[in-house]
């Protein structure tokens, strides 16, 4: 308990909001957090060969109808099954003829573990102080829902359809 106390401290004095991050983006670019100020963002870890991987249809569908209002950043992770096993490239050429993919999407991470990167340490920090279920990435597709001041208000299982009702809810409240 006092090293999740002290992982929390820490994740909130390093990163004092989701608008200090700046993460590599998986064209070789920047994605830069500031920029969606005033926007909901939904964060989500994807892998190109899961199950769940049809949910980026639904993702880009949201992209694309609350593209005034949300911004959905996807974050690539081969930690579950080894799933996403590709390259940057390869993941950008499958999300791009697959699913027509146009929502931003970072380099490929790890969402858990030792290496965990940091913006997904910033994201259970925030969402254990919140105490929010489930405390931890349990697997591919897992959606973080922060609103237009950038605080964590939902978090949904990798299931959860991105159209659900309770996503949809969230969203537009």
């Amino acid at each position: 308990m006092f090293k999740l106390m002290l992982l929390s401290a820490f994740f909130s004095v390093a990163f004092g909001n989701i608008y200090d991050f700046k993460v590599d983006a998986l064209d070789g670019g920047k994605i830069d957090f500031s920029k969606y100020k005033g926007k909901k963002i939904m964060v989500v870890n994807t892998a190109s060969m899961c199950g769940n991987t049809p949910q980026y249809a639904e993702l880009e569908k949201l992209a694309k109808k609350y593209k005034n209002k949300l911004v959905i950043i996807g974050f690539p992770a081969n930690n579950f099954g080894g799933q996403e096993p590709g390259t940057n490239a390869e993941i950008k050429a499958f999300c791009t003829k697959e699913y027509a993919v146009t929502f931003p999407m970072a380099a490929k991470i790890s969402v858990k573990g030792a290496d965990i990167h940091p913006l997904y340490q910033y994201l259970l920090a925030e969402s254990k102080k919140k105490q929010f279920e489930p405390e931890e990435v349990t697997w591919n597709f897992q959606k973080y829902l922060l609103d237009e001041k950038g605080e964590l208000v939902a978090v949904f299982k990798p299931r959860t359809s991105p159209t659900s009702p309770e996503v949809i809810a969230a969203i537009e409240k």
